[in-house]
C-alpha cells in the first residue's frame, strides 16, 4: 500500500472515530512515548537487558504500528506528503550511499 493511502486511511479514521487530531505537540509527545515502547522491547528482547515478565507478551509489530500511526497523523496535520518525502529520501540515500556501505570495512 502506498503511504498516501495510509495517510488517507488515518485521516478517515480520525474524522469518523477519533473526533479530531490531537494538536501537533501532543502527537509529538505521543510519538516519543511510542518510540520509547519500541526501544524497551528491542533492548530487552534483543539487547542485553533482561526482559520483565510483564513485557514478554508485548507485540513489537503493534508498537511499531503505533509509531507509524502517530507519524501519519503528524504528516497529515502538517500537510506533509510522506510518499513524496520518502521517495526523495530514498533517492538521496541511494545517490549518497551508493558505494559508502559497500566499502565500509566494519560491515564485512
Amino acid at each position: 500500500m502506498e503511504i498516501t493511502k495510509l495517510q488517507q486511511q488515518v485521516d478517515d479514521w480520525i474524522s469518523t472515530v477519533g473526533v479530531r487530531y490531537f494538536n501537533e505537540l501532543t502527537n509529538m509527545a505521543m510519538l516519543t512515548e511510542e518510540v520509547g515502547e519500541v526501544a524497551r522491547i528491542i533492548a530487552r528482547r534483543y539487547g542485553e537487558q533482561s526482559e520483565k515478565e510483564s513485557d514478554r507478551n508485548k507485540d513489537l509489530g503493534e508498537e511499531l504500528a503505533d509509531v507509524l500511526f502517530v507519524t501519519l497523523c503528524l504528516a497529515n496535520q502538517t500537510g506533509t506528503d510522506l510518499q513524496e518525502a520518502f521517495d526523495r529520501k530514498m533517492k538521496l540515500k541511494t545517490e549518497r550511499d551508493r558505494h559508502r556501505h559497500r566499502n565500509n570495512e566494519k560491515l564485512k
